[in-house]
C-alpha cells in the first residue's frame, strides 16, 4: 500500500464502481424498491461531506465520508439483504487496488457496513454523518412504481414527500431533517410508521457528532 490520497471524484471514474452502481439499482428496481442510482449515491456523498464540513471537521475527513457516501450501496449488485457488509467488502477490494491507506479504507469499510437501519451503528465520524446523509434522501422522485393505486406503504410514504432538506447548524450543533409532506397522499404517522426506527438512528448518528438531531415536519418540530 502506498498510502495515496484519493478522492471521490477518482471513485466515480472507475467501471467497475459504475457498473456496480448501474446494476444494483437495476436489481432494485426489479424488487419494487425506490431509485438507488448515481443521484442517491452523489446526494449521499455530497451530504455528508457537508455535514463534517459545517461541524469543522477536516477536509480529509470531508473527502472520506464522501467516498464512503458514493460507494455505500454497492452491495445491492450482489443481494439487498445486508449489502452494507457486502458492501463494505467490495469497497475494501476497490480501496486496496487504488492503494489507499489502511487506516483510512478502515474507516470507510466501517461506515459502509453500519449503514443500515436493522444493525448499524455511527462507529465512526464517518459513519455517522453517512447515515445522517443516507436517511434524509426521501422524497416523491424517488418511487419507481408507476401505478399510483398499487402504493403499498413505504411507496405512499416517499411520494407524499415534496420537499426534503437536512439543515446543519454548526453554532449550536443541531442537524435539523425539514420535510414538506403532502398529507392527502400519507399522513405524518404514516412517516412515523416506517421510519421511526431511521429516526432514532439519525439521532445517535448526530451525538456521535457532538450534535443533537431534529425532525421538522410541514414546518413542525417533531423531534
Amino acid at each position: 500500500m502506498k498510502d495515496k490520497k484519493i478522492q471521490v471524484d477518482d471513485i466515480k471514474k472507475l467501471p467497475m464502481v459504475q457498473s456496480f452502481i448501474e446494476t444494483g439499482n437495476q436489481n432494485l428496481g426489479a424488487m419494487g424498491y425506490t431509485e438507488h442510482s448515481y443521484r442517491h449515491a452523489g446526494l449521499v456523498s455530497n451530504i455528508a461531506s457537508n455535514i463534517l464540513e459545517r461541524l469543522d471537521y477536516s477536509q480529509r475527513d470531508c473527502e472520506l465520508v464522501a467516498i464512503a457516501g458514493y460507494l455505500h450501496d454497492i452491495g445491492n449488485v450482489i443481494t439487498r439483504y445486508n449489502h452494507g457488509q457486502s458492501g463494505a467488502y467490495l469497497a475494501m477490494k476497490i480501496l486496496q487496488d487504488l492503494e489507499m491507506s489502511w487506516d483510512e479504507v478502515a474507516l470507510i469499510i466501517g461506515a459502509i457496513g453500519n449503514h443500515e437501519e436493522e444493525y448499524g451503528q455511527p462507529v465512526n465520524k464517518i459513519a455517522a454523518a453517512l447515515i445522517l446523509a443516507d436517511k434524509s434522501d426521501v422524497h416523491s422522485s424517488r418511487v419507481r412504481n408507476p401505478d399510483v393505486a398499487n402504493f403499498d406503504i413505504h411507496d405512499r410514504v416517499n411520494f407524499a414527500v415534496k420537499h426534503s432538506f437536512l439543515r446543519v447548524d454548526s453554532s449550536k450543533r443541531i442537524i435539523t431533517l425539514e420535510l414538506t409532506i403532502d398529507t392527502e397522499v400519507s399522513g405524518v404517522m404514516e412517516y412515523f410508521e416506517i421510519f421511526l426506527t431511521r429516526m432514532v438512528m439519525c439521532r445517535r448518528a448526530a451525538a456521535a457528532l457532538d450534535s443533537s438531531f431534529s425532525l421538522v415536519i410541514n414546518e413542525t418540530k417533531l423531534l
